[in-house]
């Protein structure tokens, strides 16, 4: 089902897992409304309104208002911010940050449990610069919430309460978002409304700008009261961002949890399960998403796969079943989200080609695209230049040592060298374009007249021939029509080593080939 967009957590700051968080666009939905109407205020009577005399004489100079509370929305903007930011707080959970809220001046922290995960300390930051390490006390995964408890705390700490009941929260009324977007930008606050109510779910939807980064700070109200703790983003596919759909845990499950855990009757949950090795070797693995897999905010389950890459390397992610809709999210060691697919494979398939950002390790999260999708799927990981610095051809091999699947057979007398081979795993990848290769040497004679040709029925096959100088002398895509076999004939300039690069045209090319020189004097 490619429909572009699906409701996600994507918290690309969080540990392994995935943690989002608010982001940066700023709405103003107060139009027209009179400083009455903002609170409540019945309107004056006009016989107490007082005559306010006119004067002909010049009004004498007075200081101006500042010009940053203009209107009574901006008024509004302010105040919730210098209410609650102070209280909203940065984590770093080891592997990676999410935000928080201080509820309690003793140093108690909401947050997502995703951004802790399985850590028992997490150090928090607040938007003064201090410092605290803290104690994971609970976390729970339904609904993804954890409760910190700040060390050393010995002074009250600013905090911001919670709204006495979600059925105060209506469709209409202004929200803010506070929190540290992309694990950079702690303290960013953006306003919006709260769009919807699920009920069922218990979640708020909003357009106050989420992005990643922010998993487990607060939504609030106009008077400062947390509402909902920011949890996940509807996005495009390829869009890390906000597109103005947001959503938050509405009060009344992050009340009962809290209180759960106070009293002790929720602990920690340390289910999740560690991401499972990925080789980078094209070799498809079997497995399965049950219904006892880590779910999603919206309840689809994943698997967590790992591998390690460099930067500049090429890559390309498969995701492939026969029984579910695959959808995969790939993850950078520190949770920041990099790319994600639905439909980028052949039918309901999910791929990802890209360029790695930067050396380390790499998660991916091997997803569904509807909610309870359950079944066998196979993943893989094929490195489409293994070293991106590397030029071709780097070394010939002596013709007498066939490199990895090459093979050589008896050839006619005339034949110089002769390879049967497979271009597929293991074989060198073209950092240019991800094409695959393998490269051969001759030994040739000046004047001597060589036919060269790279046959194939699996792909369409690109031929380069190098000097004993390593300089390209000529090339060949396709001498056919249907381009299965390329071939060079020339007169060799010198004495020498001669290479030979044997192609793919492009990097979907896989298969067997023959790859032939014979002298044609």
């Amino acid at each position: 089902m490619s429909q572009g967009l699906k409701y996600k957590l994507f918290d690309l700051a969080t540990s392994t897992g995935l943690c989002l968080g608010c982001g940066l666009l700023a709405m103003n939905i107060s139009v027209g409304r009179s400083i009455a109407s903002q609170f409540d205020l019945p309107p004056a009577p006009i016989s107490d309104i007082p005559d306010i005399p006119i004067s002909p004489s010049p009004i004498p100079d007075q200081p101006l208002p500042p010009i940053y509370a203009q209107d009574i929305n901006e008024q509004t903007n302010i105040r919730v911010y210098e209410i609650a930011s102070p209280a909203v707080v940065s984590i770093q959970s080891g592997r990676g940050n999410g935000s928080g809220t201080i509820i309690d001046p003793k140093g108690l922290v909401l947050t997502s449990a995703h951004v802790v995960r399985t850590a028992q300390k997490v150090t928090v930051r607040l938007l003064d610069d201090r410092q605290f390490d803290g104690q994971v006390i609970a976390s729970s995964r339904d609904p993804d919430l954890a409760l910190i408890r700040l060390d050393r705390v010995t002074e009250p700490l600013p905090h911001v309460e919670l709204i006495s009941s979600a059925n105060d929260i209506k469709v209409g009324q202004r929200a803010f978002a506070i929190g540290n977007p992309f694990g950079r930008f702690a303290g960013t606050l953006t306003t919006g409304i709260v769009s919807r109510l699920d009920r069922d779910r218990h979640l708020i939807q909003t357009d106050a700008a989420i992005n990643p980064g922010n998993s487990g700070g607060p939504l609030l109200n106009s008077r400062g009261q947390l509402i909902g703790v920011n949890s996940a983003i509807f996005t495009a596919r390829g869009n890390e961002g906000s597109i103005g759909l947001g959503f938050a845990i509405a009060a009344d499950p992050v009340k009962d949890f809290v209180a759960a855990a106070l009293s002790g009757q929720i602990g920690i949950d340390r289910s999740f399960k560690p991401p499972i090795n990925l080789a980078l070797n094209g070799r498809a693995s079997r497995a399965a998403l049950t219904a006892s897999d880590e779910t999603l905010p919206d309840g689809s389950f994943y698997k967590a796969f790992t591998f390690n890459g460099t930067s500049g390397q090429k890559v390309n992610l498969q995701m492939r079943s026969n029984e579910i809709d695959s959808y995969m999210i790939l993850l950078d060691g520190e949770g920041n989200k990099i790319a994600e697919d639905d439909d980028g494979g052949s039918g309901n398939d999910a791929s990802i080609t890209l360029t790695l950002p930067k050396d380390g390790n790499y998660v991916v999260y091997a997803n569904t695209y509807d909610v309870g999708e359950i079944g066998n799927f196979t993943i893989s990981a094929q490195p489409l230049n293994i070293n991106p610095n590397r030029s071709i051809p780097p070394s010939f091999p002596n013709s007498n040592t066939p490199r990895n699947s090459a093979s050589a057979f008896s050839p006619a007398p005339n034949v110089i060298l002769q390879r049967r081979g497979i271009l597929g795993p293991g074989s060198r990848v073209l950092a240019r374009d991800g094409s695959l290769f393998e490269a051969f040497s001759f030994e040739g004679i000046a004047g001597q007249v060589v036919e060269i040709t790279l046959a194939s029925e699996d792909f369409r096959p690109y031929l380069v021939l190098f000097s004993p100088q390593k300089q390209v002398i000529e090339q060949n895509s396709g001498i056919t029509a249907d381009r299965q076999n390329a071939a060079i004939t020339l007169e060799l300039p010198q004495t020498g080593t001669y290479g030979i690069v044997a192609n793919t045209y492009d990097q979907s090319g896989r298969g067997e080939y023959v790859l032939t020189v014979k002298s044609l004097q």
